[in-house]
């Protein structure tokens, strides 16, 4: 008896001081469905804060251990402490970027203008990188191998220690979408309207042809791959062939990227139009549409019954993901000095992170509907103040 107890006291220890492995954040949004959540640490503590970078974000920030990556479109790569929000590092990748970072044991990958660079984030270093001209794309990891597409219409695929070429397949038009790879096949957009499905192995199995570009990233789900063009329609297509399943007319430009809810059998996509529609995977029925007035480019992420998500009109949405209606919404710019947020949020745990073309960071707390004061709220205030002064210094005047 004593040893059985002994034996139990010790599988408990282990379980108790070993390490918990982390995350790793190996694509766009986190995974190839784009719900862009991470279950929290145990001790971690969601904080409201905002952070400034210097200048705008358009690309999604990543998230791994205890620090979030985010990059500004010049190009200021930094790593900030989640529970506090405050710099721990920095680096300047030397060339503009729109890509958004990922992350795998002790690397970052991201893609900029002059081509992909690899940074060690234990000594803040550029480990290598590979010159080609315009990568918007952001990578993917698959089997220790990073894909990714660039403005020249090429396909690559490097290995994630050393950068050497594995795939490098020449495709047509501009691959500024954001790969995803399944089953040994990797799937990208190009601004040729097609959409490519291509083997690791090098080989070619299919294209889809649409009415326009393709700039977002697909998503899987079932054994189909669902993508938006900026035809204005959304696509569901078997993985197999590529013979469409099902298609879903929008009105108006795809760019965001479709987030899925394989468990509810639902997708969700912002438009141009304006609006944040919920439709059914398996034959493209709408469930819900919520509309915002204006453009929605974000990247939805998922927890638990909640979709959250950017528009250009500067204001952060959360809605219920049943019904389409909102749970609340968070405007830091108070109408006055309004942002676009273009950038997708992600979640880790009950923290929310995104940034906007203001160049501010944001972390809001999803699971109580807290958020942080902002600069552009103080500037409110500030103009508020000014304007009173000034009407009682008019109506004193007008009085005298």
């Amino acid at each position: 008896m004593n040893k059985k107890f002994l034996l139990i006291g010790l599988v408990i220890a282990v379980i108790c001081f070993s390490p918990i492995a982390a995350e790793n954040w190996n694509s766009f949004a986190g995974d190839f469905n784009h719900t862009a959540y991470r279950q929290e640490a145990s001790d971690f503590v969601t904080n409201l804060w905002t952070f400034n970078m210097g200048s705008s974000i358009h690309s999604s920030p990543a998230v791994y251990e205890d620090y979030i990556y985010v990059v500004s479109s010049e190009g200021i790569l930094k790593a900030i402490d989640m529970k506090t929000g405050e710099e721990e590092w920095k680096i300047d990748l030397e060339s503009k970027t729109n890509s958004s970072p990922i992350v795998s044991g002790n690397r970052l990958y991201i893609g900029c203008e002059d081509g992909l660079k690899a940074i060690n984030i234990n000594n803040h270093k550029v480990s290598w990188e590979y010159d080609c001209k315009g990568v918007e794309s952001t990578p993917f990891l698959y089997k220790d191998v990073v894909y990714f597409g660039c403005d020249d219409g090429h396909l690559y695929g490097l290995d994630k220690s050393n950068g050497n070429v594995k795939l490098n397949k020449k495709l047509d038009g501009e691959l500024k979408s954001s790969p995803i790879v399944v089953n040994d096949s990797v799937y990208i957009g190009s601004t040729n309207s097609k959409l490519y499905s291509i083997g690791t192995d090098k080989d070619k199995n299919w294209d889809f042809t649409t009415g326009d570009e393709i700039l977002s990233s697909p998503s899987y789900v079932n054994e189909t791959v669902i993508f938006g063009s900026t035809d204005g329609s959304l696509y569901c297509v078997k993985e197999s062939d590529g013979s469409l399943i099902w298609k879903a007319n929008l009105n108006n430009k795809i760019i965001s990227s479709p987030t899925v809810d394989e468990h509810d059998n639902s997708v969700f996509v912002g438009s141009d139009e304006g609006n944040m529609t919920c439709l059914d995977t398996r034959d493209g029925t709408v469930k819900w549409s919520h509309p915002v007035g204006d453009k929605i480019q974000s990247t939805p992420a998922l927890k638990g019954k909640l979709i959250s998500f950017g528009s250009n009109n500067g204001v952060f949405y959360v809605l219920n993901k049943y019904t389409g209606l909102e749970e609340f919404t968070y405007n830091p710019g108070t109408l006055l000095f309004n942002s676009k947020i273009t950038s997708s949020p992600v979640i880790n745990g009950n923290s929310l992170f995104f940034g906007d073309d203001s160049g501010y960071l944001y972390s809001l707390n999803i699971e109580k509907y807290e958020v942080p004061g902002s600069m552009q709220m103080y500037y409110s205030i500030a103009v508020l103040i000014i304007v009173i002064v000034v009407a009682i210094v008019v109506v004193k005047k007008v009085k005298k």
